[in-house]
């Protein structure tokens, strides 16, 4: 809009700089607005709008860079990123598509929080290479049953294999060590929003998800760290 004026908030923690970095040039950092249409705030709610604001410029929590031609993408969430003990960021959103990626995964939820070295993953397997995974291994159970998958879905041998992809998209991603999952969890009911594991807009609710599978997070991090068998 013409009365709108556009510019990026560097994210250093998270390698999102405006001005570019020497590995891509490309400017890139949270998009911020600011203009007459543009709300002043959020009514009798001064803490709510201190946090919404930088300079007088309303945050996004978008994530854009910005092409020579002056187009916009968006390719990150600012607001969901966490730390890990090492002090390291970790934004989980740009993990996840890329694991999405994987011909194992349907959906996926990458979790970690400041108390871990590293992060797990809850992955929603795509049926079919599992189905054929099951008849390789002479693995039998009943797809159509309540709770027919589990045992198919907590084979290691399985477990191994997504993880093998994962990290194998990982490495075309140029991703460090700790952006590698060191464990993951199976799941057999997708996330919806019925189930409250997504919002309307089908983005993942982190809070609800963290406390529905607190048990499975718990587990996670009691087990061996996983590593991949291809390098």
């Amino acid at each position: 809009m013409q009365n709108v004026k556009l510019k990026l908030r560097d994210i250093p923690e998270m390698n999102y700089m405006s001005s570019g970095t020497a590995e891509d040039p490309t400017p890139k950092g949270e998009v911020m607005f600011w203009g007459p249409s543009i709300m002043e705030g959020y009514f009798k709610n001064p803490e709510k709008t201190a946090e919404s604001f930088h300079n007088g410029w309303l945050l996004s929590g978008d994530v854009g860079l910005v092409y020579p031609n002056g187009a916009l993408k968006i390719i990150d969430r600012a607001k969901n990123i966490f730390k890990l003990s090492q002090g390291e960021y970790i934004a989980p959103e740009k993990l996840e598509n890329v694991y999405v990626k994987s011909s194992w995964v349907a959906q996926v939820w990458i979790h970690g929080d400041s108390l871990q070295n590293n992060v797990i993953a809850f992955v929603v397997p795509e049926i079919a290479p599992c189905k054929v995974y099951a008849a390789e291994k002479g693995i039998t159970y009943n797809e159509k049953e309540e709770g027919g998958l589990a045992t198919l879905f907590k084979d290691q041998g399985l477990k191994q294999a997504v993880l093998d992809d994962m990290c194998a998209l990982a490495v075309g991603a140029k991703f460090n060590s700790l952006e590698k999952p060191c464990q993951l969890y199976l799941l057999e009911e997708p996330f919806t929003i019925e189930n409250d594991f997504l919002t309307p807009t089908m983005k993942m609710k982190r809070n609800i998800a963290k406390a529905k599978l607190a048990d499975k997070i718990t587990e996670l991090y009691d087990m061996p760290i996983m590593k991949p068998t291809k390098k």
